[in-house]
């Protein structure tokens, strides 16, 4: 089984950064994709930005300049640098891994506020 744990959400000012981590522990836990992903209330989880093993990455149109998704292999963690904040970017973000081995696992979720 594998578990999946976020961090780095909280408040921060438009045109402000924070740096979202992701890291996948238990039985065969090395990851083979990771995303984040997105919700506000009464919307459908938006992708955000996903990142291959190998480092290929994929990044939404209104994210894309901004946020930076990091990969290390050696700790099975996920970065998400997001900077030049908008309110708009004001959302739960969700990390979902695939492993290596085919587990699919989703984190609890952390709530990013932008707003001055």
């Amino acid at each position: 089984q594998v578990q999946v744990a976020e961090s780095g959400g909280g408040l921060a000012q438009p045109g402000g950064s924070l740096t979202l981590s992701c890291a996948a522990s238990g039985r065969s836990a090395e990851i083979y994709v990771a995303g984040w992903y997105r919700q506000t209330s009464g919307q459908q989880r938006k992708l955000v930005a996903a990142i291959t093993r190998a480092g290929n990455t994929n990044y939404a149109d209104s994210v894309t300049g901004r946020f930076t998704i990091s990969i290390d292999n050696s700790k099975n963690t996920v970065k998400l640098q997001m900077n030049s904040l908008k309110p708009e970017d004001t959302a739960v973000y969700y990390c979902n891994v695939m492993t290596v081995t085919g587990t699919d696992a989703w984190g609890q979720g952390t709530q990013v506020t932008v707003s001055s």
